[in-house]
């Protein structure tokens, strides 16, 4: 017995198989402990960093949102006229988030303007003063900003110097936190596809006699008011040829479906005159802008039975609503218009009436003083057309279609993103 016990304490004792084992199962439970506390701490390392990135990416992407956003807050200045459309290569337009009458002052050749936002709800997309993040419109130019550059689909090469649509570029840089993200962005208005036959056209017969001139010389956007005021001779616009203000795609100075007799008045173009053409008259406005008849009044819009002081924009005026019965009477007297001005009726122009773009008329169109247009001028008309008075209208592809086409819609032609 007793040696018995003596066989069964060696075999249980400290050096036993079974306590080996006992001490090499503890050592790898701590292993696998370590390995999962470790595993662990790099799992929650990972997932802090990936809310981290993923934080940031949120951030990123709202500076973008709010960049985009302020690109669509400069289009809509650009289309209100805020923005100044003076073919000057060197303006510079700024637009600040800060109350009306608190834009810092710019130097010359450039202009600030108040955010449009509503009060209190100012997107970060611009600056409260003079900054590198400031929402910022400027035309594309040459390197020298010499020359703006245009674009115009009937080219060759669409974007180029000599004619078309100006080309706005804009930047604008949205900020959360510290995350900043710059967009730039080259913005044209959409090219209307006009079909003007010169300076003024009629479906009835002309006649017109006083110091009216009619100058169917394709003339630049930018040709000063008054200019061909003096006719053809003596500099200028419409003067001495080829004239300063004027390009190639002359048109006739008078473009009529009827006899056409002055027995006074002046007209130039090429040719001067075109009378009895076979070609129909147009069916309606939406002829000469190359629309569809249901594209125009989506595009024009509502009419109004009330004439503002001055048209400015696409203004559409109808005495009654009934389309095209020529029953409204409309007078403009003084003032400096653009856009699109059509009117269902009779238009009168007074005082010193100046205009750039396209004006269609229903009724006839009856000039009492110094009226002046540069564009053109469609004149359906309930009877002959006879004029005795002092007006000048110059025939200007661009200026109908950049005067137009500013207050409608506009296509990115570039977008880009840059690191300031």
């Amino acid at each position: 017995m007793e040696a018995l016990n003596r066989k069964e304490e060696v075999m249980h004792g400290p050096g036993s198989p079974n306590s080996n084992e006992r001490g090499a199962a503890l050592v790898i439970a701590l292993l696998v402990l370590t390995v999962l506390i470790v595993v662990s701490a790099a799992m929650v390392t990972t997932s802090v960093v990936n809310t981290r990135l993923s934080g940031v990416d949120q951030r990123r992407a709202k500076a973008l949102d709010l960049a985009e956003a302020g690109i669509g807050e400069a289009v809509g200045r650009i289309k209100a006229g805020d923005v100044p459309d003076n073919s000057n290569p060197r303006m510079v337009a700024q637009i600040y988030n800060v109350n009306a009458g608190s834009a810092p002052v710019l130097g010359a050749d450039s202009i600030s303007l108040p955010t449009a936002q509503p009060a209190g709800n100012w997107l970060n997309y611009s600056t409260e003063g003079r900054n590198p993040y400031a929402l910022t419109v400027r035309y594309k130019t040459d390197a020298n900003r010499m020359a703006i550059y245009k674009y115009d689909v009937s080219q060759s090469i669409p974007v180029q110097t000599t004619s078309g649509m100006a080309i706005y570029q804009i930047q604008s840089t949205g900020r959360v936190g510290n995350a900043v993200r710059t967009v730039v962005a080259e913005v044209t208005p959409v090219p209307l596809n006009i079909n003007v036959r010169g300076a003024m056209v009629c479906n009835k017969a002309v006649t017109w006699s006083g110091n009216d001139r009619f100058c169917g010389y394709n003339h630049r956007s930018d040709t000063p008011t008054g200019t061909g005021s003096g006719g053809r001779s003596g500099g200028g616009g419409c003067n001495a040829a080829p004239g300063q203000w004027e390009v190639a795609g002359a048109l006739a100075g008078i473009w009529s479906n009827a006899a056409i007799v002055s027995p006074g008045g002046y007209a130039q173009g090429s040719p001067l005159t075109s009378q009895n053409q076979p070609a129909p008259f147009y069916t309606g406005p939406w002829d000469a802008l190359g629309m569809t008849q249901a594209q125009f009044y989506a595009w024009v819009g509502p009419p109004t039975n009330t004439a503002p002081g001055v048209p400015k924009g696409i203004v559409y005026l109808d005495n009654n609503g009934t389309a095209q019965d020529q029953s409204g009477s409309f007078t403009f007297t003084g003032g400096d218009g653009d856009g699109f001005l059509y009117v269902d009726g009779d238009l009168n122009l007074n005082g010193n009436f100046h205009f750039k773009g396209l004006i269609y008329a229903e009724g006839n169109i009856t000039v009492n003083a110094n009226a002046w247009v540069l564009g053109g001028v469609i004149e359906r008309g309930k009877s002959p057309h006879d004029n005795h008075a002092n007006g000048t209208f110059l025939y200007s592809r661009d200026s109908i279609i950049e005067n137009i086409g500013r207050y409608g819609a506009y296509a990115t032609i570039s977008w880009r993103e840059v690191s300031l």
